[in-house]
């Protein structure tokens, strides 16, 4: 089935940062459309605005100027309470450094964003179990990080970015500290979300072998949208 209606738009969004008296765009005039179910990446060299374009696609930052629609909802001039509760409820992200916490086992890990949306410990935990279960992890559910590989870490990592079923996946250069069998596994694991599950995958990466994965290429440059694939 051919993705048809949008789910994040950015429509002239500029994003400028203050340093001193000297004002910086970190992106200038980017208008994308990224339409349910597609598997996107967007790629560019150090400085091109790649790791900007995520936190404003993520909501986890807001434009200088410009409009950005999730869902058809303007969220750019939101209050942050309400961008973290769409944050929560429809974008699961995964990190380069996987950000697990260490005194936790694998399934409180997942569990954690579950508990933040008032779901009761019992179901919380039946969830986890079966999300880990999904990225074949069902036989490590109760080891620490420090007891998991990198590959295994970043699958804990996405087994908890599904937790509470969001429609958008944002990953962030997941493969970035995994050898390459590991990312492979990573690549394999996401590419299954996209064409099974009907998940929006968004993915951040300066890699343009891992970029073909995606079905769609944006790439920028000093700020700006050259090719959008």
């Amino acid at each position: 089935m051919t993705p048809t209606k949008s789910i994040i738009k950015l429509e002239k969004v500029w994003k400028t940062y203050n340093m001193g008296e000297i004002e910086v765009s970190a992106l200038k005039e980017i208008d994308v459309d990224i339409l349910q179910g597609e598997f996107v990446a967007i790629t560019g060299s150090s400085g091109s605005g790649k790791s900007t374009m995520m936190n404003l696609v993520g909501c986890l930052d807001l434009p200088s100027k410009g409009i950005i629609y999730l869902e058809h909802h303007n969220i750019a001039k939101l209050p942050e309470s309400e961008l973290a509760m769409i944050r929560g409820r429809k974008i699961g992200f995964i990190f380069q450094q996987f950000n697990l916490i260490n005194n936790l086992n694998a399934v409180e890990n997942v569990m954690l964003p579950l508990e933040f949306q008032n779901m009761s410990t019992s179901d919380a935990k039946k969830k986890a179990e079966h999300l880990l279960d999904i990225v074949g992890l069902s036989d490590r559910m109760h080891h620490r990080p420090n007891q998991l590989s990198g590959g295994q870490q970043q699958r804990v990592a996405i087994a908890r970015a599904l937790a509470n079923d969001p429609e958008v996946i944002l990953a962030d250069e997941p493969t970035g500290n995994l050898d390459s069998a590991s990312g492979s596994e990573v690549m394999k694991l996401l590419e299954r979300l996209w064409k099974d599950e009907g998940k929006t995958i968004i993915m951040v990466t300066h890699d343009m072998k891992l970029a073909a994965h995606a079905k769609r290429i944006i790439q920028l440059q000093d700020g700006k949208i050259i090719s959008k694939g």
